[in-house]
């Protein structure tokens, strides 16, 4: 059985108390690629100045009041690139994690990963599992990385643990309900995202999240996520404050 259970509210409960900004931002960190070519440079050129860019917006979450920041990295659907892409991308995770590992955990950082590990390669899980170690007694921002990470994937996986303690008798059936499932979840100690962001003028959500983000506001810009910025953050940030989130019910 997972750990906690998700602390967010349902929408079918009460609505949580309101905010001036998202608590929780997730995004999908897209547009490298097409910023690398438009360089004239191969696309892991783009890969690498988007990993540069992560330092900036997680620095700038607590200013804005954004407790939890999820990232996209890697999805399930990414292994269908090229192997020369995909062996450059593994490559550059590793880096990242040796590289930010220190700097993390001087910040509070607190580091999760969420994702299928089965595919990843043993040094990569090495490193993934000891700078979750080295960041978990931390409580400033809380930065979850989705890597090898696809919603229908992470929803069936929960499905299959929750249909074990159903066949070996830890759990009924006739108390399975909206809120049993998030409980198995990758993402089972973490509030479901108020703010979802996606970069480089794609209007789609790629599996990502996609039971957690029933009633998340979404943002689709045209800057690729190499030339994001704390700025544009903030800007989104403040849209999101005004808008009127009323989790299906309608005011009187």
């Amino acid at each position: 059985m997972p750990g906690d259970a998700n602390p967010q509210m349902s929408p079918a409960g009460e609505a949580p108390a309101p905010r001036s900004g998202p608590r929780h931002v997730a995004i999908i960190m897209d547009g490298n690629g097409r910023w690398a070519q438009a360089r004239g440079r191969p696309r892991l050129f783009g890969h690498h100045a988007g990993a540069r860019r992560v330092r900036e917006v997680v620095e700038c979450c607590p200013s804005l009041g954004v407790e939890y920041l999820t990232i996209f990295a890697f999805s399930t659907e990414n292994w269908k690139r090229t192997q020369t892409e995909v062996a450059g991308l593994m490559s550059l995770f590793r880096r990242y994690i040796s590289k930010e590992m220190n700097a993390l955990a001087e910040k509070n950082v607190r580091v999760r990963f969420i994702g299928d590990r089965v595919r990843l390669d043993a040094k990569l899980i090495d490193l993934m599992d000891k700078l979750e170690r080295k960041t978990a007694g931390n409580s400033g921002t809380q930065l979850t990385i989705a890597l090898n990470y696809g919603g229908r994937d992470e929803v069936a996986r929960a499905t299959k643990r929750l249909a074990r303690d159903v066949a070996e008798g830890r759990l009924d059936p006739e108390n399975v309900d909206e809120e049993t499932l998030p409980r198995y979840l990758d993402t089972h100690v973490l509030p479901d995202p108020d703010l979802v962001i996606r970069t480089s003028g794609e209007a789609r959500i790629s599996n990502f999240l996609l039971w957690q983000s029933a009633y998340a506001e979404y943002e689709f810009i045209d800057t690729l996520w190499p030339d994001f910025t704390a700025e544009e953050l903030a800007r989104l940030c403040g849209s999101y404050g005004r808008r009127d989130r009323r989790f299906g019910a309608v005011k009187t």
